[in-house]
Protein backbone atom coordinates (compact mmCIF):
# COMPACT_ATOMS: atom_id res chain seq x y z
CA UNK A 1 0.00 0.00 0.00
CA UNK A 2 1.59 3.43 -0.43
CA UNK A 3 2.00 6.25 2.60
CA UNK A 4 0.23 9.30 2.14
CA UNK A 5 2.05 12.50 2.51
CA UNK A 6 0.34 15.69 1.91
CA UNK A 7 2.93 17.90 0.91
CA UNK A 8 4.78 15.80 -1.65
CA UNK A 9 1.45 14.08 -2.38
CA UNK A 10 -0.13 16.72 -4.03
CA UNK A 11 2.18 18.28 -6.83
CA UNK A 12 0.28 19.67 -9.23
CA UNK A 13 1.30 21.59 -12.39
CA UNK A 14 0.70 24.14 -9.93
CA UNK A 15 3.34 22.97 -8.00
CA UNK A 16 1.34 20.22 -6.79
CA UNK A 17 1.86 16.81 -5.65
CA UNK A 18 3.47 14.04 -5.23
CA UNK A 19 5.16 11.83 -3.58
CA UNK A 20 2.62 10.09 -2.29
CA UNK A 21 2.29 7.64 -4.88
CA UNK A 22 5.26 6.16 -3.79
CA UNK A 23 4.62 2.18 -4.23
CA UNK A 24 5.29 0.07 -1.37
CA UNK A 25 4.83 2.19 1.47
CA UNK A 26 1.65 2.58 3.83
CA UNK A 27 -0.96 4.65 3.99
CA UNK A 28 -1.25 7.24 6.97
CA UNK A 29 -3.78 9.29 8.27
CA UNK A 30 -3.64 12.95 7.46
CA UNK A 31 -2.16 14.34 10.47
CA UNK A 32 -4.15 16.79 12.81
CA UNK A 33 -3.75 20.24 12.92
CA UNK A 34 -1.34 21.22 15.80
CA UNK A 35 -2.87 22.90 18.73
CA UNK A 36 -2.93 26.86 19.02
CA UNK A 37 0.29 28.06 20.58
CA UNK A 38 0.35 29.00 24.36
CA UNK A 39 1.01 32.26 25.41
CA UNK A 40 4.35 32.61 26.59
CA UNK A 41 5.04 34.48 30.21
CA UNK A 42 6.91 37.64 29.95
CA UNK A 43 11.01 37.30 31.57
CA UNK A 44 11.27 38.40 35.27
CA UNK A 45 14.06 41.29 35.74
CA UNK A 46 17.16 40.19 37.27
CA UNK A 47 18.09 41.02 40.45
CA UNK A 48 21.15 40.90 42.85
CA UNK A 49 21.20 39.09 45.97
CA UNK A 50 19.53 41.02 49.00
CA UNK A 51 17.45 42.70 46.15
CA UNK A 52 13.95 42.62 46.55
CA UNK A 53 12.11 41.51 43.73
CA UNK A 54 10.49 44.48 42.00
CA UNK A 55 6.41 44.72 42.88
CA UNK A 56 4.04 43.86 39.54
CA UNK A 57 2.22 47.02 39.02
CA UNK A 58 -1.22 46.60 39.32
CA UNK A 59 -3.42 48.13 36.76
CA UNK A 60 -5.56 51.08 37.03
CA UNK A 61 -9.10 50.37 36.96
CA UNK A 62 -9.91 53.53 35.44
CA UNK A 63 -7.67 53.28 32.83
CA UNK A 64 -9.85 52.71 29.04
CA UNK A 65 -9.86 49.18 27.55
CA UNK A 66 -7.85 48.70 24.55
CA UNK A 67 -10.38 48.58 21.15
CA UNK A 68 -11.38 45.86 20.38
CA UNK A 69 -10.55 45.52 16.82
CA UNK A 70 -10.21 42.02 16.20
CA UNK A 71 -6.16 42.25 15.93
CA UNK A 72 -5.70 39.21 18.93
CA UNK A 73 -7.41 36.89 16.47
CA UNK A 74 -4.34 37.37 13.85
CA UNK A 75 -2.77 33.87 13.93
CA UNK A 76 -5.54 31.76 15.57
CA UNK A 77 -8.41 29.27 13.88
CA UNK A 78 -7.54 27.53 10.60
CA UNK A 79 -9.61 30.53 8.45
CA UNK A 80 -7.07 31.40 5.73
CA UNK A 81 -7.14 35.39 7.03
CA UNK A 82 -5.97 34.14 10.21
CA UNK A 83 -2.96 31.71 8.05
CA UNK A 84 -1.43 34.27 6.01
CA UNK A 85 -1.47 37.25 8.45
CA UNK A 86 1.40 34.90 10.01
CA UNK A 87 4.78 36.94 9.58
CA UNK A 88 8.49 35.84 9.36
CA UNK A 89 9.86 32.40 7.88
CA UNK A 90 10.91 33.91 4.43
CA UNK A 91 13.65 35.89 3.09
CA UNK A 92 13.75 39.79 2.75
CA UNK A 93 12.71 40.31 -1.34
CA UNK A 94 15.05 43.11 -2.86
CA UNK A 95 12.98 45.30 -5.85
CA UNK A 96 13.82 43.18 -8.25
CA UNK A 97 12.93 39.90 -7.02
CA UNK A 98 9.48 41.06 -5.56
CA UNK A 99 9.06 41.62 -10.01
CA UNK A 100 9.78 37.93 -10.34
CA UNK A 101 7.73 37.13 -7.93
CA UNK A 102 4.65 39.47 -9.50
CA UNK A 103 5.73 37.64 -13.13
CA UNK A 104 5.00 34.33 -11.22
CA UNK A 105 2.06 35.69 -9.91
CA UNK A 106 0.61 36.78 -12.82
CA UNK A 107 1.51 33.29 -14.71
CA UNK A 108 -0.40 31.51 -12.31
CA UNK A 109 -3.76 34.17 -11.85
CA UNK A 110 -4.09 33.81 -16.09
CA UNK A 111 -3.80 29.92 -16.13
CA UNK A 112 -6.74 28.73 -16.58
CA UNK A 113 -7.85 24.94 -18.01
CA UNK A 114 -4.94 23.07 -19.03
CA UNK A 115 -4.07 19.38 -19.04
CA UNK A 116 -0.89 17.45 -20.26
CA UNK A 117 1.69 15.22 -19.41
CA UNK A 118 4.23 14.16 -16.31
CA UNK A 119 7.04 12.27 -15.25
CA UNK A 120 7.48 12.30 -11.23
CA UNK A 121 10.98 10.81 -10.19
CA UNK A 122 10.98 10.38 -5.77
CA UNK A 123 14.01 10.54 -3.49
CA UNK A 124 14.53 7.02 -4.11
CA UNK A 125 14.82 7.57 -8.11
CA UNK A 126 11.97 5.94 -8.86
CA UNK A 127 9.67 7.08 -12.01
CA UNK A 128 6.15 7.26 -12.82
CA UNK A 129 4.50 8.91 -15.68
CA UNK A 130 0.89 10.09 -16.74
CA UNK A 131 -1.14 12.44 -17.96
CA UNK A 132 -2.97 15.92 -15.74
CA UNK A 133 -5.37 18.47 -15.76
CA UNK A 134 -5.64 21.66 -14.32
CA UNK A 135 -8.75 23.28 -13.79
CA UNK A 136 -8.52 26.47 -11.45
CA UNK A 137 -9.15 27.68 -8.79
CA UNK A 138 -8.49 24.64 -6.75
CA UNK A 139 -9.21 21.45 -8.95
CA UNK A 140 -6.56 19.32 -10.75
CA UNK A 141 -6.28 15.49 -11.37
CA UNK A 142 -3.40 13.22 -11.91
CA UNK A 143 -3.77 9.70 -13.57
CA UNK A 144 -0.60 7.44 -13.69
CA UNK A 145 0.11 5.03 -16.34
CA UNK A 146 -0.05 1.68 -15.72
CA UNK A 147 1.06 -0.12 -13.96
CA UNK A 148 0.45 2.21 -11.07
CA UNK A 149 -3.15 2.74 -11.63
CA UNK A 150 -3.27 5.66 -9.33
CA UNK A 151 -5.41 9.13 -9.12
CA UNK A 152 -4.62 12.23 -7.26
CA UNK A 153 -7.46 14.10 -7.72
CA UNK A 154 -8.42 17.82 -5.84
CA UNK A 155 -11.85 18.73 -6.52
CA UNK A 156 -10.86 22.35 -4.82
CA UNK A 157 -11.80 21.69 -1.52
CA UNK A 158 -10.14 17.81 -0.85
CA UNK A 159 -7.14 16.05 -2.02
CA UNK A 160 -7.62 12.17 -2.62
CA UNK A 161 -5.24 9.67 -3.53
CA UNK A 162 -6.94 6.80 -4.83
CA UNK A 163 -5.73 3.42 -5.82
CA UNK A 164 -8.02 1.47 -7.88
CA UNK A 165 -5.78 -1.90 -7.45
CA UNK A 166 -6.18 -1.69 -3.75
CA UNK A 167 -9.68 0.04 -3.70
CA UNK A 168 -8.60 2.43 -1.00
CA UNK A 169 -8.43 5.76 -0.26
CA UNK A 170 -6.05 8.60 1.33
CA UNK A 171 -8.02 12.12 1.49
CA UNK A 172 -6.90 15.52 3.24
CA UNK A 173 -8.53 18.78 2.93
CA UNK A 174 -6.16 20.99 0.58
CA UNK A 175 -5.76 23.72 2.98
CA UNK A 176 -3.00 21.21 4.69
CA UNK A 177 -0.79 21.52 1.33
CA UNK A 178 0.58 24.55 0.47
CA UNK A 179 -0.18 23.85 -2.90
CA UNK A 180 -3.39 25.87 -2.06
CA UNK A 181 -0.86 28.93 -2.67
CA UNK A 182 -0.72 28.75 -6.92
CA UNK A 183 -4.30 26.77 -6.81
CA UNK A 184 -6.41 29.57 -5.45
CA UNK A 185 -8.64 32.18 -7.32
CA UNK A 186 -6.08 35.40 -6.23
CA UNK A 187 -2.23 34.34 -6.18
CA UNK A 188 -0.29 36.42 -4.69
CA UNK A 189 2.70 35.03 -3.13
CA UNK A 190 4.42 38.30 -1.78
CA UNK A 191 1.67 38.08 0.49
CA UNK A 192 0.47 34.80 1.30
CA UNK A 193 3.80 32.90 1.05
CA UNK A 194 7.57 32.29 2.30
CA UNK A 195 9.69 32.89 -0.29
CA UNK A 196 12.88 31.31 0.43
CA UNK A 197 14.86 31.45 -3.03
CA UNK A 198 14.42 33.68 -5.92
CA UNK A 199 16.60 33.58 -8.81
CA UNK A 200 16.36 34.59 -13.17
CA UNK A 201 18.32 33.47 -15.70
CA UNK A 202 18.40 34.22 -19.73
CA UNK A 203 15.30 31.80 -20.07
CA UNK A 204 14.35 30.50 -16.56
CA UNK A 205 12.88 31.49 -13.31
CA UNK A 206 13.37 29.86 -9.97
CA UNK A 207 11.12 30.34 -7.09
CA UNK A 208 10.84 28.24 -3.72
CA UNK A 209 8.21 29.04 -1.27
CA UNK A 210 6.61 27.15 1.75
CA UNK A 211 2.93 28.03 2.77
CA UNK A 212 3.13 30.48 5.93
CA UNK A 213 0.46 27.87 7.82
CA UNK A 214 2.22 25.60 10.26
CA UNK A 215 -1.12 23.29 8.87
CA UNK A 216 1.01 22.41 5.23
CA UNK A 217 4.37 21.85 6.14
CA UNK A 218 6.92 21.22 3.52
CA UNK A 219 8.77 23.38 0.64
CA UNK A 220 8.17 23.79 -2.95
CA UNK A 221 10.62 24.96 -5.69
CA UNK A 222 9.41 25.78 -9.25
CA UNK A 223 11.30 26.33 -12.42
CA UNK A 224 9.38 28.55 -15.01
CA UNK A 225 10.99 28.40 -18.66
CA UNK A 226 10.65 32.36 -20.22
CA UNK A 227 11.35 31.79 -23.88
CA UNK A 228 9.34 32.20 -25.73
CA UNK A 229 6.89 33.24 -22.49
CA UNK A 230 6.56 31.71 -19.16
CA UNK A 231 5.87 28.84 -18.77
CA UNK A 232 6.22 25.99 -15.81
CA UNK A 233 8.63 23.38 -17.05
CA UNK A 234 8.96 20.70 -13.32
CA UNK A 235 8.44 21.43 -9.95
CA UNK A 236 9.96 19.99 -6.78
CA UNK A 237 8.59 19.30 -3.06
CA UNK A 238 10.41 18.71 -0.24
CA UNK A 239 8.35 16.82 2.50
CA UNK A 240 8.91 17.85 6.21
CA UNK A 241 11.51 14.14 6.22
CA UNK A 242 13.95 16.62 3.59
CA UNK A 243 13.02 14.52 0.82
CA UNK A 244 12.60 15.41 -3.15
CA UNK A 245 10.18 14.71 -5.26
CA UNK A 246 10.88 16.05 -8.95
CA UNK A 247 7.62 16.80 -11.62
CA UNK A 248 8.17 17.44 -15.11
CA UNK A 249 5.90 18.54 -17.52
CA UNK A 250 5.49 18.35 -20.61
CA UNK A 251 2.71 18.73 -23.78
CA UNK A 252 1.05 21.58 -22.17
CA UNK A 253 -2.35 22.56 -23.68
CA UNK A 254 -4.55 25.35 -22.56
CA UNK A 255 -7.54 26.71 -24.12
CA UNK A 256 -9.62 23.77 -23.95
CA UNK A 257 -12.62 23.94 -21.59
CA UNK A 258 -12.58 20.88 -19.38
CA UNK A 259 -15.61 19.14 -18.42
CA UNK A 260 -15.47 19.71 -13.92
CA UNK A 261 -17.06 16.03 -13.39
CA UNK A 262 -13.59 14.95 -14.26
CA UNK A 263 -12.60 16.79 -10.79
CA UNK A 264 -15.32 15.07 -8.83
CA UNK A 265 -14.05 12.48 -6.28
CA UNK A 266 -15.83 9.53 -6.97
CA UNK A 267 -15.96 6.62 -5.12
CA UNK A 268 -12.64 4.34 -6.07
CA UNK A 269 -14.84 1.73 -7.44
CA UNK A 270 -16.68 4.18 -9.83
CA UNK A 271 -13.59 6.22 -10.55
CA UNK A 272 -12.38 6.14 -14.31
CA UNK A 273 -8.84 5.52 -14.55
CA UNK A 274 -6.93 7.31 -17.72
CA UNK A 275 -3.66 5.50 -18.46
Amino acid sequence: MKRFNSVAAAGIVLALMTASARAGDTPQAATPAPPAATAVPAPVPATRPGTPAPEAKAEDPKAPAAPDNGAAAVGQGSGWNAEVATPGGGIVLSDAQVEIVKKVNAYFNALGDMKGTFVQTTADNKRMKGKFMVKRPGRFRFDYALPSKQIIISDGEYLAIQDLDLNNEDRVSLDQTPFRLLLRKDVDLVRDAKIVEVQESDDQLVLALSDKSPDAPGKIKLLLGTKPEIELKEWVTTDAQGLDTRVEVSQLSKGEPLDAKLFKIEAVSLNNFHP
